[in-house]
């Protein structure tokens, strides 16, 4: 596997992620700033990583799930919709997996929405062997159900 174009979110890198995420409607981008100040600060819980091969086109963020040994949760992930299907959220992916069980973590959840619009998502995570381990109904408002993915790092 190729990690080259794979590294850390730097500052420089909040703009073009902001767009990714207003790109992708996953959620206010304003949110960046509050959401990176802890991985800026040091904080190694917090994790960020972005695919550049010359621009930041994909990025992801994934923190260690609260009282639980070893169980990571990837909070997002988002690709330039004008490159959708071209591997980079399955090479971003392959990289957290690969760290966190090089690190002696045991598994990644995921969590995405249960909606119509959605179905590419969780397609993906199944493509990349995560388990559906879990659907919790209206979850996110009424009629958008959680769908939580698991994968067991070894």
């Amino acid at each position: 596997m190729n990690n080259s174009h794979i590294r850390a979110l730097t500052r420089d890198d909040l703009e073009r992620v902001s767009y990714l995420v207003d790109a992708n409607a996953m959620f206010p981008s304003e949110m960046l700033a509050d959401m990176t100040s802890p991985f800026f600060d040091g904080d190694e819980t917090q994790r960020w990583l972005v695919f550049d091969d010359g621009q930041v086109d994909a990025a992801c963020y994934f923190v260690p799930e609260a009282l639980a040994e070893g169980v990571w949760n990837l909070l997002m992930i988002a690709v330039d919709p004008k490159r959708h299907g071209a591997g980079l959220g399955t090479k971003l992916m392959q990289a957290v997996e690969l760290q966190l069980a090089d690190e002696g973590c045991r598994i990644l959840l995921v969590d995405t929405s249960g909606k119509d619009e959605l179905q590419r998502t969780r397609k993906f995570y199944d493509m990349l062997g995560y388990e559906r381990e879990a659907r919790i109904r209206d979850y996110w408002s009424q009629g958008d159900d959680k769908v939580t993915f698991r994968k067991v790092l070894a």
